[in-house]
């Protein structure tokens, strides 16, 4: 479906609820991104509890304001990715380590648990999950500060 030919709407418990231009409408529907990282804006899925998709979005930017706050505002509240932008100091380079970091979202630590639990993503990208599973996005290893990036290479 295109991304104009649909709805969107909240129910009295806060679920989205997609009619689609037939009149169909599915209630409870959530949107995920196709590439969150590479590309956030574009593709995203609205698919209902079981996993099938009822529309699809090619760009968010093109959606009226009204539709595209209600998408970005259910994107927020599902996705939790912090991008480190400065990484302070580490407590060892021998895992497990504690990272203090500073990110989009403010200052942190963390407990990395093992090398294995920083993976690239593309050619300049990395995730790294802390110990209780949250992933923090470096989202340019070779922009990001000399001192980041001394400590990001004994990791690598």
């Amino acid at each position: 479906m295109a991304s104009t030919t649909f709805q969107l709407s909240r129910d009295s418990f806060g679920k989205l609820t997609l009619t689609t231009a037939d009149g169909l409408v599915h209630e409870g529907v959530v949107p995920v991104r196709a590439f969150p990282i590479q590309s956030p804006e574009r593709g995203i899925s609205m698919v209902l509890h079981d996993g099938r998709e009822v529309a699809w979005i090619d760009y968010l930017g093109e959606l009226p304001t009204a539709l595209r706050t209600l998408v970005q505002d259910e994107l927020d509240g599902r996705e939790f990715m912090p991008e480190i932008v400065h990484i302070g100091s580490v407590s060892s380079y021998a895992t497990p380590c504690t990272w203090h970091v500073k990110t989009d979202r403010g200052d942190t630590h963390f407990v990395l648990k093992g090398e294995e639990d920083i993976r690239r993503i593309g050619a300049a990208s990395l995730l790294v999950a802390d110990s209780h599973g949250i992933h923090f996005l470096v989202r340019d290893m070779f922009g990001i500060d000399k001192h980041s990036r001394k400590i990001l290479d004994r990791f690598l």
